[in-house]
């Protein structure tokens, strides 16, 4: 691709995408170049843009694709993300985060599930079943448990580990009936002409309603204290008004367990497999997430389980 040599390189995430920003007097916009699983990170990436555009979200229009040649041109939305902003300047936190949940109230409004993507055939978006909740939990038995125990200790301690994430699906209350971006989180939430854009929603399901709130609000990349956590929770639940809490909560602390669990095997994935060392320093405050949302009596298998690994730290 010898024009993207031209182009200026912007630093990537976590994915195997590589974005470019093509600018000149008049514009500027984003190329996105993925040779690798192009369905998900262009064609399906469009679509569920689309759809966002369509029910009034600020997210990164289409301009062009080279769908053959691995890339799609889409709208430049700059560099300010929310996480920039929170790091940048002394703010007040809790009123941006109240806009934040603005936003996600009209995403989870969201009922359209199809759209015609740029191959001119039918997109649907994929449902949260409880079997990817569990698969994507595996992650951290297949990438994390490695060096921390012995050969002869891992398959015991992964049979033991799929069962009880198993039973801790089953005890999740809310449908799978909502949008769910699930990377919503501030480093993918963009300052767009004062308001807020979304990116990076690629990966987007009908899941359970508070899969995102716990993406929002136990974000690894950004520490944040528990007082203001509760505070934009509490924001939440005031604009629910039909919302049943207490399986509310139920639900909004397994999946941020489980959603943490990910997390870990992702990152230490990233570092074995992609040679990204700069996650590593992200698991700690993972673990601290995963301790503070397990201290409910249906996390005592797990919790029982996972000082096996304390142990062998």
């Amino acid at each position: 691709m010898n024009f993207l040599k031209k182009l200026k390189k912007l630093k990537g995430d976590a994915s195997s995408r590589v974005f470019y920003r093509k600018k000149d007097s008049k514009s500027s916009s984003i190329i996105v170049y993925s040779k690798k699983d192009k369905k998900l990170n262009l064609l399906n990436y469009d679509s569920i843009n689309k759809i966002l555009i369509k029910n009034n979200i600020t997210a990164p229009k289409l301009l062009s694709e080279n769908y053959s040649k691995n890339y799609i041109e889409i709208q430049d939305f700059g560099d300010e993300t929310v996480f920039k902003l929170f790091n940048k300047k002394k703010i007040n936190k809790i009123s941006i985060y109240k806009n934040i949940i603005n936003l996600l109230n009209r995403i989870q409004s969201v009922s359209q599930k199809k759209i015609i993507n740029f191959k001119n055939q039918i997109y649907k978006i994929p449902k949260y079943t409880p079997k990817i909740l569990v698969e994507e939990a595996k992650l951290f038995t297949e990438w994390y448990i490695d060096k921390k125990l012995k050969k002869s200790e891992q398959k015991k301690f992964k049979n033991l580990f799929y069962k009880i994430v198993k039973n801790l699906a089953k005890k999740i209350h809310q449908k799978n009936d909502t949008f769910v971006h699930r990377d919503f989180h501030i480093s993918n939430l963009m300052m767009v002409k004062n308001g807020i854009g979304v990116i990076d929603s690629q990966d987007a399901l009908i899941g359970n309603k508070a899969y995102d709130l716990a993406s929002l609000i136990d974000d690894v990349r950004f520490e944040t204290s528990v007082e203001l956590k509760k505070k934009i929770y509490n924001f939440y639940l005031k604009t629910q008004k039909k919302l049943n809490k207490k399986s509310f909560k139920n639900d909004f602390e397994i999946i941020s367990v489980l959603r943490n669990l990910k997390i870990i095997g992702i990152f230490t994935r990233l570092a074995v497999r992609d040679n990204k060392k700069k996650y590593l320093k992200l698991i700690p405050y993972a673990w601290k997430l995963i301790k503070l949302r397990s201290q409910n009596d249906i996390f005592k298998d797990l919790n029982n389980l996972l000082k096996v690994l304390k142990k062998n730290k």
